[in-house]
C-alpha cells in the first residue's frame, strides 16, 4: 500500500510491482545554471578539482562521482536548490563534514546527482541560557557547538572523535551517539527541534524550544537518523546542560570483558547516577596507540582489557575523587579490577582520553580493518565480545580482533585486523563474510546491526533482512510520502522495492 494526499483526504492504493521504479535524470545546463543562480557566484562548483573532495570517504571504501557541488549559504537558498531539483527530477546528496563512515554522503558512480554542502549554513542563531538551548545551523562543527555552549558556561555533551569536522546536521541525519550517551543519550535525546527543508522545497519550521509539546506526531524525530533520505535538516535547537565542575578519570586493568559490566555496576550505585562515560578497550588496541601516535602504556603491567570511566558533577572540585576510590576499591575487593590509575591531573586525563580517542585512526596504520558498528542490550556486551572474538578466529585465525567502544551503551566498534604480513585485499574480501558472522550473533542478542554510525551505502542491502516486512513497508511508505520522485540522497538507506 501506497499513502498519497489527495486534496484533504488520505487516499490508498496498491503499489505496483514496476510502478516505484523512479527514473531520476541528468541535469541539463539549463538546470545547472539555474542551480548555480540559486546559490550565487562562486558558490557552485563543477571543475574536477573543486568537486574531488567531496567524492571520496575518509577510508577510500566509497567514491562517487556528481554533475555538481552547491554550497548554500541560507536555508531559502536550500529550498530553491530544492524545488529545482525535485522539478528536474535530479538526484541530491547532502554533505557536511564528510567524516561518514557507511557511504551515506558520497554520491553514485553515474555522475547525475548534485552535492548539496551545508557547510555554509554555520550560525549560532540564538543561545537561551535560562531554557538551556541553543539553535544552530546545519554546517556549524560540533566543536563548535560545543565552544558556543561553554561561552555562555554550559554544556553540549555530544562528544566524537571527529569533532572537529563534523558538522551537526550530519549527527542529526544520523543520529550520532559518542562516549557521553551513558549520561545524555544520542542526538536524538539532545533535540527539542528542528527547521528542514522538504523534497519539494517547502521549509518546516519546527524550531521549537519545548520540553513539553504535546499537539500531535513528533515530526522533528522522523527526520533524525534518517541520512538526508526524507528532507534536509537546516537548523536545529539543541539542549544545554549545567557544565560540571568536577571530573574523575580512571584507567582500569580487567582481566575479561565481564568485569566492565561489574564496574559499571559498581560505579552507577556508589556514585549515584554520576557515571558520564565508560569505555572499554582492549590491549592490543593500546599497543596500535603506543606504535603509531606515540602514546605511553597507561599502566604497570599489560592487561588482556581496560576500561576508561569518567564521573562528572557539580559539586566543588575534588569532591569525585573519593567517589572514585570508592568505586575502585569495591573492585579490587570484588577481584573484577587488576589495577588502575586515577588521573591526577586534567592533563593525564587528556591523555588517558587519547588512548581511546586515536584507537580508530592508528588502526589503518596496520593494514586492512574489517569493521562493524553494532549494540547489544549493555547486559549482552561482554557476551557478544567474547562469542564475536571466537567467530571470528575460527574463520581467520590469525586475524586481530580490535573489540573497544561504549560498552556502557552496549555500542561496540569490533573491528578485525588482518594478520600481520598477510595480503590485504585478500583479506578486506573477507569483508561480507566476517560482516555477517559479527552481524548474526547481535542480531541473535536482540541488537542492532549500525548503532550510531547508520545505514548508508553500506548497509542498505541488509535492511531486508533485519526489518519485517511492516516495518519495512512503513518506512518505504513514508519515503514515498515525503519524496515521491526519490530526489533525496539516492541509494541510501532503503533497499529496492520488492
Amino acid at each position: 500500500m501506497r499513502f498519497v494526499l489527495d486534496g484533504s483526504r488520505l487516499a490508498f492504493y496498491l503499489w505496483g510491482m514496476d510502478d516505484h521504479v523512479l527514473k531520476l535524470r541528468p541535469p541539463g545546463e539549463d538546470v545547472l545554471e539555474r542551480l548555480s543562480k540559486a546559490v550565487g557566484v562562486g558558490r557552485a562548483l563543477r571543475g574536477p578539482d573543486q568537486i574531488a573532495p567531496y567524492l571520496r570517504e575518509s577510508r577510500g571504501r566509497y567514491t562517487g562521482r556528481a554533475a555538481m557541488v552547491v554550497r548554500p549559504r541560507t536555508t531559502l537558498e536550500v529550498s530553491r536548490i530544492l524545488a529545482i531539483a525535485n522539478e528536474a527530477r535530479v538526484g541530491v546528496v547532502p554533505q557536511g563534514g564528510n567524516t561518514g563512515l557507511v557511504g551515506g554522503q558520497i554520491p553514485s558512480s553515474s555522475g547525475h546527482e548534485i552535492i548539496l554542502d551545508v557547510t555554509g549554513l554555520d550560525r549560532i542563531r540564538d543561545v537561551d541560557k535560562a531554557n538551556g538551548s541553543i539553535t544552530v545551523e546545519a554546517g556549524v562543527t560540533l566543536q563548535g557547538v560545543q565552544e558556543a555552549a561553554a561561552a555562555s558556561g554550559r554544556l553540549f555533551p555530544l562528544s566524537l572523535a571527529s569533532e572537529g569536522s563534523c558538522r551537526i546536521g550530519g549527527n542529526l541525519a544520523t543520529n550520532a551517539g559518542g562516549v557521553g550517551v551513558i549520561a545524555y543519550g544520542n542526538t536524538r535525546e539532545l533535540c527539542l527541534g528542528l527547521e528542514v527543508v522538504l523534497a519539494d522545497g517547502r521549509i518546516w519550521d519546527g524550531l521549537r524550544r519545548l520540553r513539553k509539546d504535546n499537539t500531535g506526531y513528533d515530526l522533528k524525530d522522523i527526520f533524525i537518523g534518517s541520512e538526508g533520505t526524507l528532507g534536509i535538516i537546516t537548523a536545529a535547537v539543541m539542549k544545554l546542560f549545567p557544565a560540571p565542575t568536577d571530573k574523575a578519570t580512571a584507567f582500569v586493568a580487567i582481566e575479561r570483558p565481564a568485569a566492565a559490566l561489574d564496574l559499571l555496576q559498581a560505579a552507577r550505585e556508589i556514585s549515584a547516577g554520576q557515571v558520564t562515560a565508560i569505555e572499554i578497550l582492549p590491549r592490543l588496541g593500546i599497543e596500535f596507540t603506543m606504535t603509531h601516535a606515540g602514546t605511553r602504556d597507561p599502566l604497570g603491567a599489560p592487561s588482556p582489557w581496560y576500561v576508561l570511566l569518567e564521573l562528572s558533577g557539580q559539586g566543588a572540585p575534588g569532591t569525585l575523587q573519593p567517589v572514585m576510590e570508592t568505586i575502585l576499591s569495591r573492585g579490587f575487593e570484588s577481584g573484577f579490577l587488576a589495577d588502575a590509575a586515577i588521573a591526577k591531573s586534567g592533563q593525564q586525563a587528556r591523555d588517558f582520553w587519547r588512548l581511546r580517542e586515536t584507537m580508530s585512526e592508528v588502526q589503518r596504520l596496520e593494514g586492512g580493518s574489517i569493521k562493524h558498528d553494532v549494540s547489544v542490550p549493555v547486559s549482552m556486551s561482554a557476551q557478544f565480545i567474547d562469542e564475536a572474538i571466537a567467530a571470528c578466529l575460527d574463520m581467520i585465525p590469525d586475524a586481530r580482533p580490535l573489540a573497544f567502544g561504549h560498552i556502557g551503551d552496549g555500542n561496540i566498534h569490533f573491528n578485525l585486523s588482518q594478520p600481520i604480513g598477510a595480503d590485504k585485499t585478500a583479506f578486506l574480501d573477507r569483508w561480507d563474510e566476517v560482516n555477517a558472522a559479527v552481524h548474526e550473533i547481535a542480531v541473535r542478542l536482540n541488537g542492532s546491526i549500525s548503532a550510531e554510525h547508520g545505514i548508508g551505502q553500506m548497509k542498505r542491502d541488509m535492511m531486508s533482512d533485519i526489518k519485517s516486512p511492516v516495518e519495512l513497508g512503513m518506512m518505504q511508505d513514508l519515503k514515498r510520502l515525503f519524496d515521491p520522485h526519490g530526489i533525496l540522497n539516492p541509494g541510501k538507506v532503503l533497499p529496492p522495492n520488492p
